[in-house]
């Protein structure tokens, strides 16, 4: 039997995460599903909300800070913000839209220059993929765009509740493996029983 990880574990570790992603690609409904486990019919352009969650992943606790960000163009001037004090991010488009799939490269790019690095933790979220038939972009190109860039891949519905945790969960499973290679107190051993290698 494992171990209760509410009893096991002395601190508790904060996730950052942010999504980001063009206006009406469902990135509150993603987070709505995922915190309330309820699907939001009605859109409504956000601007900014925080959302908190205490979960456990792999048997460990994880509090997740999650920033639902504004799409809508008169707010990107609010985005480097976000992007400087997250550490991992969902980078959300709807399979209905290829405007908002062809956005996610720029949108990775401006966040590589704003944080400075050459990589960071991330996955394309391809979501509304309840809605095939108005497909424009295939879960093939989906993922070998996200292959291109670096990142996780996932293909989502809000309104079903398909693979919406394993978004949110796959992300701090690579903010974890990625701190674990910076972490040199880590031992070879521990490092792969985290990252499943």
């Amino acid at each position: 039997m494992a171990a209760n990880p509410w009893e096991t574990t002395p601190n508790l570790r904060e996730y950052k995460l942010c999504l980001l992603g063009d206006g009406g690609v469902g990135k509150s409904a993603l987070t709505v599903r995922y915190i309330q486990s309820h699907f939001v019919e009605e859109y409504d352009p956000t601007i900014e909300d925080w959302y908190r969650k205490q979960t456990v992943i792999d048997d460990e606790i994880a509090l997740l800070d999650i920033l639902d960000t504004a799409g809508q163009e008169e707010y990107k001037a609010m985005r480097d913000q976000y992007m400087r004090t997250s550490e991992g991010f969902l980078l959300v488009y709807s399979i209905t839209s290829r405007q908002s799939f062809e956005e996610i490269p720029r949108l990775y790019e401006e966040l590589l220059r704003v944080k400075g690095v050459i990589s960071c933790p991330a996955i394309m979220v391809a979501n509304k993929c309840d809605l095939d038939r108005a497909r424009q972009v295939s879960m093939r190109e989906g993922g070998a765009r996200a292959k291109e860039l670096g990142c996780l891949f996932v293909e989502t519905s809000a309104k079903n509740n398909m693979r919406v945790d394993d978004a949110f969960h796959d992300l701090v499973r690579e903010i974890r493996k990625r701190n674990l290679v910076r972490n040199p107190m880590y031992s070879v051993t521990e490092f792969h029983a985290h990252s499943g290698l």
